[in-house]
């Protein structure tokens, strides 16, 4: 299939982070597009202010006059619009169907992995833009330098998250591919570690006899894959912080103040030079040394791309400061998996030493907790008090037994509370915290609503300090 300037497309389930990102980048090839979902938002509004038509619901009129029709993965198939497209023969695709047309002519460099993914993904854009590269792009968060999640460049370069969910990445022909880290994920989708690791493993499969795989061999998995390509005599480049035998090493990793890691670079115990990033975590620096792997790969020179870092400024939903009022900081962060919460609290560790570290987090799907429920009761143990919302459905219906109260209950940690709404949880941090403290929202739900309510209660305290 093509996609042509003009040609009519219709997305259910545009305000994803998926689809809204494939959306932009039919609207910027000139393609006439409309999407439907179940409420709008942020993304929707940005591509609605770009040239969009979206609608808030869904009805089987939405896809009348489309040549095509794109569902996300939560899309079932006897959704009302789906339906009314096959009624009209109006041909229905997945994101796996039409990736590769979507990036046709293009070098592609895709980034998997179940964490780091969206930051190594706009790691390597921002390097590229700022390198003169001038990439197309999709990445799964809104990139804080440019404002949005996706983009045409002028440029070969097409770099992409590849997500594995629904096997979105296996619609993908990249020259280049990235694996950060691979841990059992998605169980209403892989029932099995062993079928994700196989989905992973025809990933890689994909990659051409003279395309890069860039494995962190930290990891078991990865390191796995990065083994059985090496074995067919095929490229490679393996990265490590913590020693193991690879081509490519980060190196005494330390904190400058707060705000900023530094680290060394070694290449086959060549030293290039050190790297100073404005995002917390020894996570981040393996983020960034993929990064750098990909863009020397490229024949960006190490000094331009150490300078891009620099200026690199996170993606939406990542550690990202909602706000701070007299002493109390709040902080949005995506992390869902138990991996990532343990990493991500450490950041926090890192940023704000001096300070009480309130976690709040909102279980996402009820699969998943069921799956992971004994790694996320011992999760928690950076923080000082952990709150628990309730959990948020995403596509799923209830499982009898799988909620937060019992998530909880297996909790040794000392302030670990269930507190199940929005209301009942901003209540317990406008009534406990006290400064200096940081609240970390850990989501990939709604619960960043959590901190924009508890900045402006506090806020208006702070304004009127006698009411």
């Amino acid at each position: 299939m093509q996609f042509l300037p003009g040609q009519h497309i219709h997305l259910i389930g545009i305000g994803g982070a998926g689809l809204s990102a494939i959306a932009r980048i039919l609207l910027e090839k000139g393609c006439k597009v409309s999407g439907s979902d179940r409420s709008r938002n942020a993304l929707t509004d940005a591509l609605a202010r770009d040239g969009a038509t979206i609608y808030e619901g869904h009805d089987a009129s939405y896809v009348s006059g489309a040549d095509c029709v794109i569902v996300s993965s939560a899309v079932q198939a006897d959704h009302v619009e789906v339906a009314a497209a096959c009624a009209q023969n109006i041909p229905v695709y997945k994101r796996a169907d039409i990736m590769a047309a979507l990036m046709e002519g293009k070098r592609v460099i895709a980034v998997a992995g179940t964490h780091g993914k969206t930051t190594t993904t706009a790691m390597i854009v921002h390097i590229l833009r700022e390198c003169g590269k001038d990439p197309s792009y999709i990445v799964g968060g809104v990139m804080r330098n440019t404002g949005t999640n996706a983009g045409v460049g002028k440029g070969q370069h097409f770099v992409v998250e590849a997500d594995e969910y629904d096997n979105m990445f296996l619609g993908l022909r990249p020259d280049v591919a990235v694996i950060t880290n691979i841990e059992y994920d998605h169980p209403d989708f892989f029932k099995t570690k062993e079928e994700m690791f196989a989905s992973f493993r025809r990933f890689v499969e994909l990659l051409p006899m003279d395309g890069l795989l860039v494995a962190c061999v930290d990891d078991l998995k990865a390191s796995g894959l990065n083994g059985w390509r090496e074995a067919q005599n095929l490229p490679v480049a393996s990265y490590s912080i913590v020693g193991l035998k690879a081509f490519w090493h980060g190196i005494n990793i330390r904190s400058d103040g707060v705000q900023e890691t530094v680290f060394n670079v070694e290449f086959l115990g060549k030293k290039f030079g050190s790297v100073r990033l404005p995002v917390p975590g020894k996570h981040n620096v393996r983020n960034a040394l993929a990064a750098l792997i990909v863009a020397d790969h490229e024949q960006i020179p190490f000094e331009c791309s150490t300078n891009a870092l620099v200026s690199f400024q996170g993606t939406g939903r990542r550690f990202e400061l909602r706000g701070e009022v007299d002493g109390v900081a709040v902080i949005d962060d995506y992390a869902h998996h138990p991996t990532a919460i343990k990493v991500t609290l450490e950041a926090a560790r890192q940023r704000y030493p001096d300070r009480a570290l309130w976690a709040v987090w909102q279980p996402h799907t009820y699969s998943r907790t069921q799956a992971l429920m004994e790694e996320y009761a011992a999760a928690f143990d950076a923080a000082d008090h952990v709150l628990v919302t309730n959990i948020y459905a995403a596509r799923e219906q209830p499982i009898p037994g799988v909620t937060s109260a019992a998530v909880v209950a297996k909790m040794k940690h000392p302030d670990s509370r269930h507190t199940p709404s929005f209301e009942d949880t901003v209540k317990v941090l406008d009534q406990e915290v006290k400064a200096p403290a940081v609240i970390l929202i850990m989501s990939a739900g709604d619960a960043p609503a959590i901190g924009v309510e508890f900045l402006k209660r506090r806020q208006e305290r702070h304004a009127n300090p006698a009411g």
